[in-house]
């Protein structure tokens, strides 16, 4: 499967993923319409893009009452607009802060990956965002690991 894979030392905050993503996303260039976003650091001195990286807990699809999150083909959890009822359970669910809510549509709205081309990784002139194969998303893989560990070793009850 593949997988967005996010380099923050790569990213100059030029913002070129996010105008690329509101116009494939929208049809227009209207970066309050994107659903990836940059987050600036230390007076605008770095950056780091975030979106949805398609996580295997999907708490998204799990906390929708109606079921209008599904997977698509290529593994991006996808809003069903026609079935989307606006409740924002799905945004409050997302530990990570990347599910929004379209105050003009009234739906919940994600990155879909764009149908397996994702928009933003086709504009990042500095491979800050990449989109290649992988077992699974395990962004947190490394930090996680160290922080289940205690001092006598691994906690109990945690796998």
């Amino acid at each position: 499967m593949k997988v967005l894979k996010i380099i923050p030392d790569r990213c100059t905050g030029c913002m070129r993923c996010d105008l690329a993503c509101s116009y494939e996303q929208t049809g227009t260039f209207q970066p309050s319409k994107s659903v990836i976003r940059i987050s600036s650091f230390e007076g605008h001195t770095s950056y780091a893009p975030y979106t949805c990286l398609q996580c295997d807990e999907a708490w998204c699809l799990t906390a929708c009452p109606v079921e209008a999150i599904g997977i698509s083909p290529v593994g991006a959890k996808v809003v069903a607009d026609d079935i989307c009822v606006g409740c924002k359970l799905c945004t409050i669910a997302c530990p990570y802060g990347t599910m929004f809510y379209d105050i003009d549509t009234h739906k919940a709205v994600k990155c879909d990956l764009c149908g397996g081309k994702p928009a933003c990784v086709e504009v990042c002139p500095t491979e800050a965002i990449v989109y290649e194969d992988a077992e699974q998303a395990d962004w947190v893989g490394p930090f996680a690991a160290e922080r289940t560990k205690a001092p006598a070793g691994p906690l109990a009850g945690v796998s």
